[in-house]
């Protein structure tokens, strides 16, 4: 397999699973009982760096909220900061973009984004530990992401 066709399967997946219903996400995907976080994009912005994310909810309960505590890692391995990422409400078996802009960050200086853990979920109807158990993270650019 091309690293191009590879790259291509998971958004057709996701395509198709967005029309056929979250049944078909959670048996089409390998996503499972859990949250997956993909980095997606990473662009530079006026006096900052945007961090594009996909993010898929694999329960099939509704999350309300989910906060995420996030480190960022300079081009040299060093923290360069700890933030909190607000993912907001995620839908069952639905994917969702959420794009969020650091200011004072180069993104040629982002080496690594480590998913540090739930640092809030809200989710009435699934167990306590919905948006870290099981945490799925992968990247689809150069920056590292590790959870």
């Amino acid at each position: 397999m091309t690293r191009h066709a590879f790259r291509l399967f998971p958004l057709a997946a996701l395509a198709a699973a967005c029309l056929t219903g979250p049944a078909a996400m959670a048996q089409d995907t390998p996503i499972g009982k859990n949250v997956m976080v993909e980095l997606n994009t990473v662009k530079p912005g006026d006096n900052a760096c945007a961090l594009t994310f996909l993010v898929i909810n694999g329960h099939d309960k509704p999350i309300e909220k989910a906060v995420y505590e996030t480190v960022l890692f300079n081009a040299e391995g060093q923290v360069d900061r700890l933030t909190l990422f607000d993912f907001g409400e995620l839908p069952p078996g639905r994917p969702r973009v959420r794009q969020f802009s650091v200011p004072g960050l180069t993104c040629d200086n982002i080496s690594r984004v480590l998913i540090n853990g739930a640092h809030a979920c809200t989710a009435p109807e699934l167990d306590e530990s919905a948006c870290s158990t099981g945490l799925q993270v992968n990247s689809r650019t150069e920056v590292e992401v590790v959870g």
